[in-house]
Formats: C-alpha cells, sequence, structure tokens
C-alpha cells in the first residue's frame, strides 16, 4: 500500500468526485480510477459506492480513512523531523494538554524554549489524558500534559507541583442556599454533569465515600468548555477543575468547592525510548533542565 495512492484515496474521499479529485492531483481521471481499482484489488474490499457520478465510502472505506489519515500525519510529521536535523532547530513541536491550572506552567516553558529557539512551532491538541496518551503511544503527539490517575508505565514525566482543584459550577436556582462547600450527600441531590474518564470519575467518587448508582448523572464530559451551555441552561451541575474556568465565561453560575477538598497532580510525559526530532528532544532536555531550577 503505497502512501501515494493513500493521498490519493483521502482527495477522493474528500472531493466526493472523482473529477474533482483527478484536478486537484493533476492527474487525469482515468489514472485515478485505476489507482482506486488497484488499491480496493489490494486490500480485498470494496471501498466505494460508485453513484453516476458521486462517490460515497463503503464502511471498509470509512475504517481506511481513519487510519489513512494517521498514517499520513505520521509521514508528514517524520519528514518534516528529518528536515529538522540541520544546524539551526526549527519545526514543529506537538503537545497534548487537557484544561489545567498547570497549562500555565506550560505556557511559561513554552515561551521560555521559544526565546531560545524562535523558529521552533507549537502544535497543541486539546483532549482528556486518555486521549493524549493513545496519541503518544502512536508517535503523533511529542509531550502530554496528563491529569492523574493515568497510565504512565512506558513514558518518562515529571509530576507538577501544581494543585488541581475540583469545583462544583451551578446556575443559581440548583444551588444549595450559602452553602461553601459542596459534600457527597449534596451531589445526591443534584443532577450532575460528571467527568468521563474512569479513572478520575472513580477518584472523586471513592474520595467522596458515594457510589455512582447513587448519583443522577445527566453528562459526562472530560472538557469543561463543551458542556457550559448545558450548565447555563439547567441540564446539571458540572463537578470540574478549577483550573478550566478562568478561560470560560462563567457570569450568572456559582462555583462552590468540593468538601472533603479534593486535590489531583499532572504529569508531562513523553514517550520512552522514542526517538524525537532535534527541536522535541531539545524541548525536553529544556523541560528537565526548568524543572532542575526550580
Amino acid at each position: 500500500m503505497e502512501i501515494r495512492v493513500l493521498k490519493y484515496f483521502l482527495t477522493v474521499a474528500r472531493e466526493e468526485y472523482i473529477t474533482k479529485a483527478a484536478e486537484a492531483l493533476h492527474i487525469t481521471q482515468p489514472t485515478l480510477s485505476r489507482q482506486l481499482n488497484q488499491l480496493e484489488d489490494e486490500v480485498g474490499v470494496k471501498l466505494f459506492e460508485r453513484g453516476a457520478r458521486k462517490v460515497n465510502l463503503t464502511n471498509e472505506g470509512l475504517l481506511l480513512r481513519r487510519r489513512a489519515e494517521e498514517i499520513i500525519s505520521l509521514v508528514d510529521k517524520t519528514e518534516a523531523e528529518l528536515a529538522e536535523q540541520g544546524e539551526h532547530i526549527d519545526g514543529s513541536i506537538s503537545i497534548g494538554s487537557g484544561v489545567l491550572s498547570s497549562t500555565r506552567l506550560l505556557a511559561d516553558i513554552i515561551k521560555g524554549f521559544s526565546e531560545i529557539h524562535p523558529l521552533v512551532k507549537f502544535d497543541i491538541y486539546t483532549a482528556g489524558a486518555d486521549l493524549v496518551r493513545e496519541k503518544m503511544n502512536r508517535g503523533l503527539i511529542d509531550i502530554g500534559l496528563l491529569l492523574e490517575p493515568v497510565e504512565i508505565e512506558k513514558f518518562d514525566f515529571l509530576r507538577l507541583d501544581v494543585k488541581e482543584k475540583w469545583v462544583v459550577l451551578m446556575p443559581e436556582n440548583l444551588a444549595p442556599v450559602n452553602k461553601k462547600f459542596i459534600t457527597g450527600e449534596d451531589l445526591k441531590k443534584l443532577p450532575l454533569i460528571m467527568p468521563s474518564r474512569e479513572s478520575v470519575k472513580n477518584e472523586l467518587l471513592n474520595r467522596l465515600k458515594i457510589k455512582e448508582d447513587e448519583l443522577n448523572i445527566v453528562c459526562k464530559s472530560d472538557l469543561a468548555d463543551s458542556t457550559l451551555y448545558m450548565v447555563k441552561n439547567g441540564l446539571g451541575c458540572l463537578v470540574t477543575l478549577d483550573g478550566a474556568l478562568p478561560f470560560l465565561d462563567t457570569r450568572q453560575l456559582i462555583k462552590i468547592p468540593l468538601c472533603p477538598k479534593l486535590y489531583l497532580t499532572s504529569v508531562l510525559a513523553w514517550k520512552r525510548h522514542q526517538p524525537f526530532s532535534l527541536a522535541a528532544a531539545r524541548f525536553i532536555d529544556y523541560i528537565k533542565e526548568y524543572f532542575g531550577r526550580q
């Protein structure tokens, strides 16, 4: 399976018309059709449903598109990394991160590194720790800022001295009167939007000494910004990290800490024994040096 043909396949999947795809690729339509037929013969499944003019992906075609996008992304990243190995450090470093209080520390690290290596650019991917870790395992992300608990046996990491505090964000009509803290018993009486990461959710429930089946969980999400409007519309009360809220418009909402006070930590991690680009390797060295100065 050639990289060139995968790129042809992705172009057809995007354009949905053989003629348009051929024009975008600067090849003839018969040549493109022949390449697609050979690809289907090679993988042994039908990838397209061909109409009079438009083509649609089959279920097998949808699967190949997802995998092909990952393959092409990894190839492009590898080619860029090889091109970076010259005298001057440039290129890009990919970082995956949740929305945490510790992102402020990450911003300081990036700023200091950029002052030394101004040609290096950063590609930031925002997602929960499990998704970031998965992309790091595939070599699609260099560095991850991960909220614990998270499996990092295959990674080198530095634990950050930043406490990630948990709070409940709620509309005024759902907020208990004169409450300075929200306990596990209080949560049982509220419609809740809880973290979708099982390890994080279980950690919270264990510390609050409550069980999931005692709660009215109406929604699960790991990113506060995707559920903020649900809270404003009265769907439920969001159990979230306080570090995510300064970036959001929380007017007309009430924030109350959990009791007992709950804190989690985060780590900066990178895959062990993985060859990195020169830029990423230097950035990892800078991270180690940065914390060595603390």
